[in-house]
């Protein structure tokens, strides 16, 4: 498979400086994205370094303005940075990118989980490491001097996300933290042999980067909490805007919310029925779930044998799909299946670097109190994160560097489109027979289930809507979201308790699994219904090579692009 060659366009010269201004303000991301050259740097996270990458936001915007597309590919282009960075500008305008603070996408979390994609098997990669971890403190200083900031300005988390974070910082600042297990362990040793000297710097720099947790805790603890409201909601206003920017589309949010709960309702059903294959005329979704976890055929026990099975899976899936139903390239069809080295209880892609040196990799956060597995919940997750789902969508816009700019490929990211797209991929596996095995089938309702159940909770909590009678009436709070994720989901409590945070924390982000996926389902079928009013015959293959080629856009832009 070749990617077709295309003259890169003024437009396309401007996405591609911008991906280097990115690199430049913000080395994290640089590194996330796979762009060489900046590992061994430090973002600023203090209000200037967020200024200023406001400001580089506003230059890029006012340079697009005086650019025509020459193409198809500049449309989308254009019309996708607009929308992206113009959001990026309104979200600093709203004071909402100092105080950012919550239990999975906060600088808390992202200043350590960026040592998890660094390159480790050269003495330059270690090299590369001692020096972030020795910047580390500085960083976190100056995420700190925006805390205060955006407390200042009456933007503070809420109590709960605070007391989370405090948690996090405080286990990272521990005697055994992360930093420290990160320099001694054995990946470290093997390539640090005869190297005392990078060793000790190593050492140091996870000492400081520990110290610097121990900070940014008490910071948290002492001067930040006391300002945080007790109130989980976001409110209307900054919900909608969290919403447009997670889907690249505006929407009803109360429709969108009837609409869940119909969702809930429709996805039950069809799980009842796929039950009563399971265990019997009558049985419950719970006799279901009880019998399949009772079947040792269908039980994994420990982390290798997750990961072993994880492997074996999504080989086994990539071999199935490609030349069949999806174009996969030879550098897409390596995937990493990678045990995280965090407890939190997520499961998460990254993507590969853009030389595809580093592959993609999908990761399993284990809590330490789970330690058996079952396949029929699992499998569904693999087709998320790897093929057709997050591995597919996220590579393949990686590889087409032909056709589109390093920005399309890897500087644009928009949730609706990529989780949507999984969640899609997970049905999609299921009509094309991956999931006949009725115990398969339903994990992937129950996943199913969970991301209807997210729309329901997300919204309802945030924009304080009336819960259903039977989930305790009145305006959603956390405790009858408790009451209706247990209800709904069926994983150990460790899991629902993260991510019943997650929700709290990240109003907009959880409804944009579902909210994408309806989207995505609907622009298929519009799709379909064109070609069918055309005459011609709707292919399926081509549609999904079409859309994935357009890379990560906003759920509008993608609208706009196939139909």
């Amino acid at each position: 498979m070749t990617t077709p060659s295309r003259t890169p366009s003024a437009i396309d010269q401007v996405a591609d400086a911008y991906v280097t201004t990115i690199s430049e303000l913000d080395p994290l991301s640089a590194t996330s994205m796979g762009v060489a050259g900046y590992d061994h740097l430090m973002t600023d996270l203090s209000p200037d370094g967020v200024a200023s990458r406001a400001q580089a936001a506003r230059d890029v915007l006012a340079r697009l303005d005086g650019e025509e597309p020459t193409d198809d590919v500049d449309a989308v282009t254009l019309a996708a940075m607009r929308e992206r960075i113009g959001l990026d500008v309104e979200l600093f305008d709203a004071g909402e990118l100092h105080g950012e603070l919550n239990n999975i996408a906060s600088p808390v979390q992202y200043l350590r989980d960026i040592f998890d994609v660094m390159p480790t098997a050269t003495v330059e990669d270690w090299s590369n490491i001692a020096s972030r971890l020795t910047a580390l403190p500085e960083a976190a200083a100056g995420y700190g001097e925006s805390l205060r900031y955006a407390a200042a300005q009456g933007h503070v988390a809420a109590a709960r996300q605070v007391e989370l974070c405090v948690a996090e910082a405080q286990g990272l600042a521990s005697s055994s933290s992360f930093f420290t297990e990160l320099v001694t362990g054995e990946e470290a040793s093997a390539v640090l042999a005869g190297e005392p000297a990078l060793r000790a710097e190593l050492e140091r720099g996870a000492q400081a980067a520990a110290a610097a947790y121990g900070q940014l805790s008490e910071l948290l603890a002492h001067e930040i909490a006391p300002h945080a409201p007790a109130s989980d909601a976001a409110g209307r206003d900054r919900y909608a805007l969290w919403s447009r920017y997670f889907l690249g589309s505006a929407i009803d949010l109360e429709e969108t919310y009837a609409w869940g709960l119909e969702e809930l309702a429709r996805v039950t059903a069809e799980q009842e029925k796929v039950a009563a294959q399971i265990a019997g005329p009558g049985a419950s979704v719970e006799d279901a779930v009880a019998a399949l976890d009772a079947d040792p055929a269908r039980t994994l026990h420990g982390t290798k044998a997750l990961q072993e099975w994880m492997t074996a899976t999504s080989v086994e899936a990539i071999d199935a799909l490609a030349g069949v139903h999806f174009d996969i390239a030879d550098p897409l069809r390596k995937l990493e299946c990678m045990i995280a080295p965090t407890q939190s209880g997520g499961i998460y892609y990254t993507g590969p670097s853009d030389d595809f040196s580093r592959p993609g990799r999908m990761w399993w956060s284990v809590p330490a109190d789970v330690t058996e597995f079952n396949t029929w919940r699992e499998k569904t997750t693999v087709y998320h994160e790897g093929v057709p789902g997050h591995h597919l969508q996220i590579a393949q816009a990686v590889y087409v560097r032909e056709t589109l700019n390093s920005w399309r490929r890897l500087a644009c990211w928009v949730s609706g489109h990529g989780e949507g797209w999984a969640l899609y991929a997970e049905r999609l596996m299921a009509d094309l027979g991956f999931m006949d095995d009725p115990g398969d089938r339903l994990g992937m309702l129950d996943g199913q289930r969970m991301r209807a159940a997210r729309v329901v909770f997300d919204i309802g909590v945030h924009l304080g809507l009336e819960a259903p009678e039977r989930w305790g009436g009145g305006t959603w709070d956390a405790a009858k979201g408790w009451d209706f994720l247990v209800a709904n989901i069926n994983m150990p409590h460790s899991f629902i308790r993260f991510e019943l945070d997650r929700y709290l924390g990240w109003p907009g982000q959880a409804p944009s699994y579902k909210v994408g996926q309806r989207l995505w389902e609907t622009v298929r079928d519009e799709s379909k219904a064109a070609a069918q009013a055309r005459g011609e015959e709707f292919d399926l293959r081509a549609f999904h090579a079409r859309a994935l080629d357009l890379g990560s856009v906003g759920l509008d832009v993608l609208r706009a692009a196939l139909t």
